[in-house]
């Protein structure tokens, strides 16, 4: 008999070996998605702590003054139209002025101001509470320091400061009281647009635009506007004192350079916050105790305005009948 023949091997280790290298590299895939997951949950972490952190200075939890243990120069911001609506309000700058002579690290106040004025109710409230705070902490300063502009209600503030800083070419004054509007009688008869005015009391309709004005009326809106003016008036002279040049245009609703303000006795020196801080206060270290509306506060206001049109659009309803 023959030898029996023997089987080539060959195949096995084939197949063997092409086994292997599939699990190799069905391991290494395994091992690359688990790789990739896991940067992928790293980075995604990073993601959530950096937003994190970003909400809680977006929500006022972390503060920005840090610096308030320690000898301080409080700075409180006076930026923008001054309005109860606005951004400069009473309700905020007293808060502010209140938390700032309440602190005792505080060795002096300033009033950082760029502001084209506004309501000279708001404006008097915060210059009364700023009086009446250095009658109770004498031993706490008050500077304004004018930044762009500081006219009408801006510089209704700034009077009751010790002093006034300003740059020399600072927008300064605008001592005066202004009352504005528009009348459409002439187009509306030109469009042949009639005017259906009822009213329960005679002068209930005074300055209505569409209506024409009468003599009466201007006369009596003219009354109001120089009262509040002689209120104006008064307050900058109490607050500047001796330092006021006897210059009638200085109460006729013009505006200086800073510079020339200075020699009209508006304004006392040239200086910035970091001067008066530095050379005036003798105390570097600036904490603001400006208060903002936090991101929650914008938030809620936005969604309370956004439900109360809603609501009142659900209400009302739609006027036209088809």
């Amino acid at each position: 008999m023959s030898e029996q023949q023997q089987p080539d091997p060959t195949p096995n280790a084939d197949s063997e070996w092409q086994r292997n290298t599939l699990e190799k590299l069905a391991f290494s895939a395994i091992k690359e998605q688990r790789r990739t997951r896991h940067w992928g949950i790293f980075f995604k972490s990073l993601t959530f702590i950096y937003l994190f952190i970003l909400l809680f200075y977006a929500l006022d939890w972390v503060g920005d003054d840090a610096g308030a243990s320690l000898n301080h120069t409080a700075l409180i911001e006076i930026n923008g139209v001054i309005g109860n609506e606005f951004e400069v309000n009473a309700d905020d700058v007293i808060e502010s002025l209140q938390s700032a002579f309440e602190n005792k690290r505080t060795k002096g106040v300033i009033l950082r101001i760029n502001s084209p004025g506004g309501s000279p109710v708001q404006a008097g409230l915060i210059n009364d509470e700023i009086k009446r705070l250095r009658k109770l902490h004498s031993d706490i300063p008050v500077y304004a320091v004018v930044e762009d502009i500081c006219a009408s209600g801006g510089y209704y503030i700034a009077v009751a400061a010790d002093r006034i800083y300003v740059d020399k070419a600072s927008i300064v004054g605008s001592i005066g009281v202004l009352m504005d509007g528009f009348g459409f009688t002439g187009t509306m008869e030109k469009l042949g647009v009639e005017r259906r005015l009822m009213t329960a009391g005679e002068n209930k309709a005074i300055l209505d635009p569409f209506s024409p004005q009468k003599p009466e009326e201007r006369e009596f809106a003219q009354q109001m506007l120089n009262q509040i003016h002689e209120q104006f008036i008064a307050v900058v002279k109490e607050g500047r004192g001796e330092r006021l040049k006897q210059d009638p245009k200085i109460f006729s609703g013009l505006f200086w350079t800073g510079e020339t303000s200075i020699e009209l006795g508006l304004a006392d020196a040239l200086g910035s916050s970091g001067f008066v801080a530095r050379d005036i206060i003798k105390e570097e270290n600036i904490v603001d105790f400006t208060v903002h509306d936090s991101l929650a506060d914008r938030l809620a206001q936005r969604f309370g305005a956004s439900v109360g049109a809603s609501l009142m659009h659900a209400i009302s309803g739609p006027t036209n009948l088809k």
